[in-house]
């Protein structure tokens, strides 16, 4: 058995006093004068006890780990060979796990807005590099709501023009936009699996739906995100919502536990679920219980429909099931489905539910019609089968896998 190696820091109180000021909250800045606090000197609250796999933790040092945040292990559900992006990566202990994972041939890209974390990340990263006997960690500085635009390209623009006026402001932003389109931090459709570990609640709410559709953008179609992150129970009242300490501490800006899920649904992802809940709450606030969840999530449904005469069996347990595009089917009929969904439910995030039929005589998708995806329909077999087959076989030997009589039957 693998060792695992929890990382736990005691939990220290909390202030509940609510922002008096008359001032709105400017969430960002505080986070990141926390999170540069706590690359500086270990921050007692901003972390929950984590398991991670003994063998990953030898190589990477001790500053790294001790000056990294986190309610769970996404690097854990990355495979050999893909291209990892970690979105508040900090000072990189996740990125460098996931470069052991996946290997010299698998690329691992962090990106975090705060320099006192880079810096930690970037000086480390030629001693791990070392250690591994490769270097496929890079580590890029940008906000995790805009992954297009590249912060230090844009600090080196604005230092050769320093915005002094009102004109200058605008055309900052003009710059802003182009860097996005010529220069982007993430290219669209290039990341194999998105990771991210306790830092999607400290984005304000306002820039939320922008971030999950930022991790929609650039993922690869059949591409996933895997996140761990701090849910609560009940809504947060708005007087925790404006205590900076609580929301820079991972409290006040978590997700309700079916709307975390709903988010991701609402940016076009499929196939949404959790993989850990933790039963056991973090902290509890005014009665109001925050635990750790890690969910995945699968990009892949755009496109058009397509006719191939296929069909799919719900397996069970349960009598009927609900699909993310609203078709019910019940157990043990077959239903007709286009080529895309078809080849969604062969995937790993659907394939142990289903029974796959496929057509007698294939046909090709430059031949295929359109096929009607609003409305769900029962798949006459004689469409699978094709309606002139007319075919009358021998008894197979179904009970015995090696053509030899078992005497099963």
């Amino acid at each position: 058995m693998e060792k695992k190696i929890k990382l736990s820091y005691d939990s220290v109180p909390l202030s509940l006093a609510p922002n008096t000021s008359s001032e709105p909250m400017k969430t960002e800045s505080i986070v990141k004068d926390r999170y540069a606090d706590g690359a500086n000197a270990r921050e007692e609250a901003l972390c929950c006890p984590v398991e991670y796999d003994a063998k990953y933790l030898e190589i990477i040092p001790s500053e790294v780990i001790e000056r990294d945040y986190g309610c769970g292990d996404p690097s854990q559900y990355v495979k050999e060979g893909e291209t990892v992006l970690d979105l508040g990566s900090g000072t990189g202990k996740i990125c460098f796990i996931a470069s052991q994972v996946v290997g010299e041939s698998g690329k691992v890209i962090g990106v975090d807005m705060t320099d006192d974390m880079l810096e930690v990340a970037r000086r480390n990263q030629p001693t791990v590099a070392e250690r591994v006997g490769y270097d496929n960690v890079e580590f890029r500085k940008g906000r995790i709501q805009d992954l297009a635009l590249d912060l230090e390209v844009l600090e080196a623009r604005l230092k050769e023009n320093p915005v002094s006026d009102a004109n200058g402001y605008l055309e900052a932003e003009e710059l802003a936009e182009e860097l996005k389109v010529k220069q982007p931090l993430v290219e669209n459709d290039s990341v194999d699996v998105v990771v991210s570990n306790c830092v999607l609640n400290l984005v304000s709410k306002k820039n939320r739906r922008q971030m999950f559709a930022e991790i929609h953008r650039v993922l690869k179609r059949g591409g996933r995100a895997v996140i761990s992150d701090i849910v609560c129970d009940e809504e947060v009242p708005q007087d925790l919502q404006d205590d900076a300490e609580l929301w820079s501490g991972c409290i006040s800006g978590a997700f309700l536990e079916d709307e975390f899920l709903q988010a991701f649904e609402d940016a076009g992802f499929y196939g949404v679920r959790m993989l850990k809940f933790d039963k056991e709450p973090w902290q509890t606030v005014k009665g109001i219980e925050f635990r750790s969840m890690t969910i995945e999530a699968y990009k892949g449904k755009e496109g058009i429909c397509l006719e191939r005469n296929q069909a799919v069996i719900y397996k069970g347990p349960f009598k009927k099931v609900l699909d993310d595009d609203g078709h019910a089917m019940e157990r043990g009929k077959r239903y007709a489905v286009c080529d895309k969904i078809f080849n969604i439910y062969k995937s790993d995030c659907y394939a142990d539910m289903f029974e796959f039929v496929e057509p007698q005589n294939d046909i090709p998708l430059e031949e295929a019609a359109l096929f009607d995806c609003s409305k769900t329909a029962i798949r006459d077999p004689r469409e699978t089968k094709g309606a002139d087959y007319d075919a009358t076989t021998e008894a197979s030997d179904c009970c015995s896998p090696t053509g030899e009589d078992s005497g099963c039957c």
